[in-house]
């Protein structure tokens, strides 16, 4: 997990749509196929193939079915695709920690996999003189304990996505709050301070005389802290620890529908949608496309 200033914990999935400026398009074939997986085996079709398949898909998308795909459709098949591509990411994450390959992971197999020893007692005296190690496995037995749904020290296959992606269940959300306000409540007040929510990871004082300062005040300001009081409280500081992937998933539908409706009637035909495939889903020819892009970019930057 990786917490930064301005989004928390976790950053949205789209946080990678665009790269130095630069528009990365697999964010988009992900979102629609809600597979890595799948988003790569498109990227060896042929365009024609390609195209059959994106029809099937754009049926589906059609639910009530009127020819059209609009911006309601968009948004629920992108959440749609959020979460499985949560289950296949979860699963993958499983497999690399599933010892003995049974289909689910003991805390014991989690303790090898992450820190190469079998026994807890073996981690703990060997990272005993290590504050920011034991904190980090505290906060990692947290999350396993509350993913872990029927207390047997097992994370199954439908429990296992909790913990590789508590932010994106709500069960897990109070240990998460629970962490953040261990790390970042210093006064121990209940609420984080804008200074507390700018502390770096060793807790030293924000530089107000820094652009970077007057640029959080105003998004804590003015985003997060919702009713005024100069400090955020439990239901403000969920909203800055957990991505909204419902905002995200209209942010993507709007990118959709401006990048493909030809005719500017807000909603896309299935033809749209077709002679757009590019956008949608990739292809052998998108995949050369962009590999040509890059190789361009490169020379030009030599």
């Amino acid at each position: 997990m990786k917490e930064d200033v301005e989004h928390g914990f976790f950053t949205p999935r789209d946080s990678k749509h665009y790269k130095e400026g630069r528009h990365e398009s697999n964010f988009d074939h992900e979102s629609v196929l809600g597979s890595h997986d799948a988003a790569e085996e498109f990227d060896h079709l042929p365009p024609e193939e390609s195209k059959k398949r994106l029809f099937s898909l754009a049926l589906k998308m059609d639910a009530n079915g009127d020819k059209y795909v609009d911006k309601n459709e968009l948004v629920n098949w992108v959440l749609k695709s959020f979460k499985t591509l949560t289950e296949e990411e979860a699963m993958d994450e499983l497999e690399d920690e599933d010892g003995d390959e049974d289909g689910k992971v003991t805390w014991e197999e989690h303790i090898a996999e992450t820190y190469g020893m079998y026994d807890e007692d073996t981690v703990l005296n060997n990272i005993k003189d290590s504050p920011e190690e034991l904190n980090m496995l505290e906060n990692d037995r947290e999350l396993f304990n509350a993913a872990d749904l029927n207390g047997d020290r097992i994370l199954e296959k439908s429990e296992y996505p909790g913990y590789s992606h508590p932010e994106e269940f709500e069960h897990m959300h109070q240990v998460l709050y629970n962490q953040a306000m261990r790390r970042r409540d210093k006064d121990k007040d209940g609420f984080m301070s804008f200074d507390e929510f700018m502390a770096d990871h060793h807790g030293s004082p924000p530089v107000p005389t820094t652009e970077h300062y007057a640029t959080e005040k105003d998004h804590f300001t003015k985003d997060l802290d919702l009713n005024g009081d100069k400090k955020l409280d439990k239901e403000e500081m969920l909203l800055w620890l957990i991505p909204n992937n419902v905002n995200t998933a209209e942010s993507e539908a709007d990118h959709l529908i401006e990048s493909s409706d030809t005719d500017k009637d807000g909603k896309l035909s299935i033809q749209e949608i077709i002679d757009h495939h590019d956008v949608f889903v990739g292809s052998e020819a998108t995949d050369f496309g962009e590999q040509l892009q890059n190789h361009h970019k490169y020379t030009d930057e030599l």
